[in-house]
C-alpha cells in the first residue's frame, strides 16, 4: 500500500510526458494519449483518495529524497485526494464529451497542440493541489495560466485573440502581486516549503514583531489570487475567455482553473499564516465583502445577457463570489461550505457549457436566446443536462446547488452577527436572480420556435453515443454530490483538519 504514496508524483509526470510526447503526433494519436492519461491520471486519484481515507492521515513525498528544509515536498492527505479525483474525472468528461467539436473548431495541424496544453493544463492543477512548497505552486501557477491563455486562443476564430490577451494581462498582474507576496514571506520567514514557514511564521506572530509585513503579505498573495480566480471586480476576462473558447476548454477554464487560485489560497490560509491569524486578519472581511458583491453583481450581470454562454460565464463570477463569501466568513464551516461549492460549481458549469455547445449546434450555430427556442426538443440530451445543471445552480433540492447554499447558510449561523444577517440576505436575493436567468433559459429552449429555419437541423452531435453517456455521467455526479452530501463533507471536512 505504502506504494500508492508515489501516485501523486506519478500523476504529474504522466501528464507532463503525454503532452512532451503528444506534440509530435497527428490530431487523433495525441487525442487518444491525452485521454488515456487523463483516464489513467484519474484513477490514481482515486487510489490516493482511499488511501488516505483508510490511513487517515496525510502523508509527504520527499522529491530526490531530500527532507526539509531543503528539499521540495508533494503533500497528500483526503482533500487533496478529493480534489485531485474530481478534477482529473471532469476534464476527462470534458474531453470525451466535445472532442468531435474540438475538431470542428481548430484546424487539423493544431490538434496535437490543443492536446498538449490540456496535459499541461492537468499537471499544473494537481501540482498546485498536491504541492507543499510555495515556489513550486508558483511555477506551476504560470503554467497553468500559460496553458490557459493558448487554450483560449486556439480557437482562431471571433475575437480570441482579445479574449486571450486581456486574460493573459489579468493573470500577470495577478501573478505579479503573488510574486512579491512570496518574496517577502520568504524574507520573513527564509523558508518556501509551506510547514517549516508556518511554524516561523507562528513565531513572528506570538512575538508580534512584523505583524505589518505578515498583513502585507496575506493581503498582496490574496488579491494576487483573487484576481487570477475572477473575484470581481477582476472578471473582465471571464465573458469573452468563456465565450469564444472551444466546448471542451470553456468546461475546464470555469470548472477547474479559476478554482485551482482558490485552493492555493486556502492552503496558504491553513499551512502558511494559520488559521487564527487569518480570522483576526480584516483582510478576511475585505474577501467577506467582495464575495457578497460578486453573488449580486454577477448575477446581475447575466440577467441583461442576451448570448447564453456570456450568461454562463457571468453566472461563474457569482459563484466565484460564494466561495469568497464562504472563505470570508472565517469559520471553519465556511471553508467547508467553499471547498464543497468548487466540487459542485466545477461538476455544474462543466455540464452547462458542453451542453449549451449541443443546443446551439442545433440552433445553426447561434448563441442568442431567440434563436435557441425549442433547442431543447431538437437535442433532447443536451436539453436535459443544461436543465439538470440549471436547477443545480438554482438549488433545487436532491442536486448538489441545494446542498452547497445549505452549508453557506448554516456556516453563517457560526460566524459574527453582522456577517449572519449579510449571507443570509445576500444568499436569498442571489438565489432569486439565479432562478430568473437559468429558468428563463430552460423554458427558453423548451418553448417551441414559431417558425423552424432550415439551418436548425438536428446536429450529428447528437447521434454520438459516447456524447449522450458523458453527459449522463455528469448528471449522475451532480445528484451524487446532492444525494451523498453527508460523507463528502465529512471527507472535505476531516481533510481540512490534515490541510494543516
Amino acid at each position: 500500500m505504502d506504494f500508492i504514496r508515489n501516485f501523486p508524483f506519478f500523476s504529474i509526470i504522466i501528464c507532463m510526458f503525454s503532452g512532451i510526447i503528444t506534440s509530435v503526433l497527428s490530431g487523433k494519436k495525441a487525442r487518444n494519449l491525452c485521454i488515456g492519461a487523463v483516464s489513467i491520471v484519474t484513477i490514481l486519484s482515486a487510489c490516493v483518495l482511499f488511501y488516505t481515507m483508510q490511513t487517515n492521515v496525510s502523508f509527504i513525498y520527499m522529491m530526490g529524497h531530500f527532507p526539509a528544509p531543503w528539499g521540495n515536498e508533494i503533500r497528500a492527505g483526503i482533500l487533496e485526494g478529493v480534489l485531485a479525483t474530481v478534477f482529473s474525472l471532469i476534464l476527462l468528461l470534458s474531453l470525451v464529451s466535445a472532442y468531435h467539436r474540438t475538431e470542428e473548431d481548430i484546424e487539423a495541424t493544431k490538434l496535437n497542440l490543443f492536446y498538449l496544453l490540456i496535459d499541461l493544463l492537468l499537471s499544473s492543477l494537481l501540482a498546485i493541489i498536491y504541492t507543499n512548497d510555495l515556489f513550486t505552486a508558483y511555477v506551476f501557477v504560470e503554467i497553468n495560466t500559460i496553458a490557459a491563455c493558448g487554450l483560449i486562443m486556439i480557437r482562431q476564430k471571433g475575437r480570441t485573440f482579445g479574449a486571450a490577451l486581456r486574460y493573459m494581462v489579468m493573470s500577470l498582474i495577478g501573478s505579479g502581486l503573488f510574486l512579491i507576496g512570496l518574496s517577502l514571506l520568504y524574507t520573513l520567514t527564509g523558508h518556501l516549503l509551506m510547514s517549516p514557514a508556518k511554524e516561523a511564521m507562528a513565531k513572528i506572530i506570538a512575538t508580534d514583531s512584523y505583524h505589518m509585513p505578515v498583513l502585507i503579505v496575506l493581503v498582496l498573495m490574496s488579491i494576487g489570487l483573487a484576481i487570477k480566480s475572477g473575484l470581481y471586480p477582476f472578471h473582465s476576462w471571464m465573458p469573452d475567455a468563456y465565450s469564444y473558447s472551444t466546448a471542451s476548454a470553456s468546461a475546464v477554464l470555469s470548472g477547474l482553473v479559476s478554482k485551482a487560485y482558490i485552493i492555493l489560497l486556502i492552503k496558504i490560509i491553513y499551512r502558511v499564516v494559520g488559521i487564527d491569524f487569518i480570522v483576526t486578519s480584516k483582510m478576511m472581511n475585505v474577501l467577506f465583502v467582495f464575495g457578497l458583491v460578486g453573488m449580486i453583481m454577477g448575477s446581475l450581470n447575466a440577467i441583461l445577457e442576451k448570448d447564453i454562454r456570456r450568461m454562463i460565464a457571468y453566472s461563474s463570477v457569482a459563484q466565484i463570489g460564494y466561495i469568497y463569501m464562504g472563505i470570508g466568513l472565517g469559520v471553519e464551516q465556511g471553508y467547508v461550505a467553499a471547498v464543497y461549492h468548487i466540487l459542485h460549481h466545477a461538476a455544474t458549469k462543466a455540464l452547462l457549457f458542453i451542453s449549451v455547445v449541443g443546443l446551439s449546434n442545433v440552433s445553426g450555430g447561434s448563441k442568442l436566446f431567440p434563436d435557441l427556442r425549442g433547442a431543447g426538443y431538437r437535442h433532447r440530451s443536451a436539453g436535459v443536462a443544461f436543465a439538470v445543471g440549471s436547477f443545480s445552480m438554482v438549488g433545487l433540492p436532491t442536486l448538489s446547488g441545494f446542498i452547497s447554499k445549505y452549508l453557506f447558510a448554516t456556516a453563517a449561523m457560526s460566524a459574527s452577527p453582522k456577517k449572519v444577517f449579510l449571507t443570509l440576505v445576500v444568499l436569498a436575493v442571489s438565489t432569486i436572480l439565479n432562478a430568473i436567468y437559468f429558468i428563463h433559459t430552460v423554458v427558453t429552449i423548451y418553448t417551441p420556435a414559431e417558425e423552424e429555419k432550415p439551418e436548425f437541423e438536428r446536429h450529428h452531435w447528437r447521434e454520438k453515443p459516447w456524447v449522450a453517456f458523458s453527459l449522463l455521467l455528469f448528471i449522475a455526479l451532480n445528484f451524487a454530490l446532492g444525494v451523498f452530501s453527508q460523507p463528502i463533507v465529512d471527507l472535505i471536512t476531516r481533510g481540512l483538519q490534515m490541510f494543516g
